[in-house]
């Protein structure tokens, strides 16, 4: 009877450690991610600039462009549902091989050896995007879809 209020103590002292980890990692979670979408805005601000200053926005830009926006839309969805959404990152994969392969083709002017590199491996990850979206339907994770449906 007399070590009934330690045990109670032990159990009030455990759950209020529960309870300030769980704010702890919520706080550097959202901080994080703030700090994730910053940087992604800074730097596509940056590179718009760029472009302007320039005068004109070439093809390697835009894809650029498009990176950014692929990364800010992993960061939305990432703070919604609290999953990475693993096929936005082989969006963001797929669209930088087409900006290299683009770049290599207009500097170089010249097909080789680069060009099929740059190019299986782009068809490697659009195949590995119907592989994650076929598994995805055929075997769904039970947790909250992702916005839109997709």
């Amino acid at each position: 009877m007399k070590l009934q209020w330690v045990e109670t103590f032990r159990q009030r002292y455990n759950s209020f450690a529960d309870a300030l980890g769980n704010v702890l990692v919520d706080a550097f979670h959202y901080l994080a991610l703030f700090a994730i979408g910053a940087a992604i805005v800074w730097s596509a601000v940056a590179a718009f600039l760029a472009m302007t200053a320039k005068g004109h926005a070439s093809i390697d830009d835009i894809l650029l462009l498009f990176i950014y926006l692929e990364l800010g839309a992993m960061v939305g969805i990432y703070f919604k549902t609290n999953h990475m959404p693993v096929r936005f990152l082989i969006y963001v994969a797929m669209t930088a091989l087409t900006r290299m392969l683009i770049s290599d083709v207009q500097t170089h002017h010249r097909p080789d050896q680069s060009v099929i590199l740059i190019s299986g491996a782009i068809l490697l990850l659009a195949l590995a995007t119907l592989v994650v979206r076929y598994a995805s339907s055929k075997y769904p994770s039970g947790q909250a879809s992702e916005p839109g449906g997709r």
